[in-house]
């Protein structure tokens, strides 16, 4: 039985938990005949060309946690933003961790999907966001949508400030085998509120777990939402993220995106702009060696007027890893002063490393200004020369120049927490110094 049968086939078996009269129970019906339809992608689908996980759909992945697990905080305590004050939300292969979480409905509600799902107090919100902005048409997304039953439910409401940054942590162990993660987080800032995120996904020993998370994140008017996702997994860990973002008139959302570890990660994020004078922003680093395999898929749909959207991508490969970026703007034919920028730079350490790189614009108004480029290329050699001409050695010389290309990016990162681990975690990568094992 390959996993597509399996997963079909346990359905019923998750169904024996749920409550059937549910009009999410109709919800996640829909989604697996969705799934069952169009099945895993493939590299015949043109989003998907560059990007294979045939392999990944081989093992015999536990669909379902067996028993909960428990963990030490002293042993993870490395993988928190522990130099500041935060709320979390933990969970430990798929269940949550009430022992390492701090949640909250003090002003704001911080709790899981599964009581978001099943309690009366969260039926309107429920109803109104949830699965409204996810593609309908994506098998994946489909699968998720099928099997949610846990993840992150944040709610912000009117003129609300989180007084603290919120974290969402996905540990892993390999108690369970090889594992199939399918966790859901639901993000709503209403009118005027604001709110700071910190995600990660993180196995605890090398084993083989594959992560499909579904991400929904809504901005009301003059909402701002800056959400932060570090990807530095092990070895054998695999993940899929899918991230979609819907937008109202003036709200501002940035998603920043460092993937440095882990088999192969694909990052598919989508923007729905749905009102005037938006703000979108997409950044990302890449920072990849051995037979890593990451790959960037973005989408932003003007949809209005006066709006902007950045999206700056930065990527370095070594060894025989590969790299994709497929960016894709689209200007509606009423979305006039549209100013749209999109850019892809990156360098390759070795001859044996690859980037697949496709930045597209698609624009239907006449008064915009959009651009986008990409550079691939190595390291400048006169750069190169000038610092070991005075005395830095070729490996430190090399690390300090890829260095200086990534770091930029993390200028417009918010948290200054996240910024100096960020800023530990590529200078560890490229040999610039040793700071913190994260």
């Amino acid at each position: 039985m390959d996993l597509k049968e399996k997963l079909i086939s346990s359905f019923m078996a998750f169904e024996e938990q749920l409550d059937l009269s549910s009009p999410i129970h109709e919800m996640r019906t829909r989604s697996l005949k969705q799934f069952e339809e169009i099945g895993f992608p493939t590299k015949k689908e043109e989003a998907w060309k560059y990007t294979s996980i045939a392999k990944l759909l081989k093992n015999d992945y536990s669909i379902f946690p067996k028993k909960e697990t428990t963990i030490e905080l002293k042993n993870v305590k490395k993988f928190f933003l522990y130099d500041i004050d935060t709320y979390k939300i933990v969970f430990i292969d798929g269940v949550y961790s009430p022992f390492l979480s701090d949640t909250t409905h003090d002003g704001i509600d911080v709790c899981l999907m599964s009581a978001a799902l099943t309690r009366d107090k969260y039926k309107a919100t429920i109803e109104k966001y949830f699965n409204t902005t996810a593609k309908q048409d994506d098998s994946l997304t489909a699968l998720n949508t099928a099997f949610t039953k846990e993840g992150a439910y944040i709610f912000i409401p009117k003129s609300v400030v989180a007084e603290k940054p919120i974290q969402i942590i996905y540990f892993s162990t390999s108690e369970q085998g090889p594992m199939l993660l399918q966790p859901r987080n639901l993000i709503v800032a209403e009118e005027n509120s604001q709110v700071q995120i910190f995600e990660r996904h993180q196995s605890l020993v090398s084993h083989q777990v594959l992560t499909n998370s579904v991400t929904e994140i809504f901005a009301a008017e003059n909402a701002i939402v800056d959400y932060y996702k570090v990807q530095n997994d092990l070895e054998e860990a695999s993940l899929i993220d899918n991230t979609y973002v819907s937008q109202k008139g003036k709200s501002h959302v940035s998603v920043h995106t460092f993937s440095f570890g882990g088999k192969l990660i694909r990052n598919n994020l989508n923007f729905y702009q749905k009102g005037e004078y938006i703000d979108s922003t997409m950044k990302g680093i890449t920072i990849i060696g051995d037979k890593q395999h990451v790959d960037h898929y973005t989408l932003v749909d003007h949809a209005q007027p006066n709006c902007e959207s950045h999206q700056d991508y930065k990527g370095i490969y070594a060894d025989k890893s590969v790299g994709v970026f497929n960016g894709k703007i689209y200007v509606n034919q009423i979305a006039q002063k549209t100013n749209a920028f999109q850019k892809n730079n990156n360098i390759l350490l070795d001859d044996t490393a690859t980037i697949n790189t496709k930045p597209q614009l698609e624009i239907f108004a006449d008064d915009v200004k959009c651009s986008h480029g990409c550079t691939i290329g190595q390291l400048d050699k006169d750069a190169l020369f000038y610092l070991r001409s005075r005395g830095i050695p070729k490996k430190e010389a090399k690390g300090l120049l890829t260095y200086a290309f990534a770091n930029n990016v993390l200028e417009s990162v918010k948290i200054p927490a996240i910024k100096t681990r960020i800023n530990k975690l590529i200078a560890n990568k490229l040999g610039v110094s040793v700071g913190h094992d994260l």
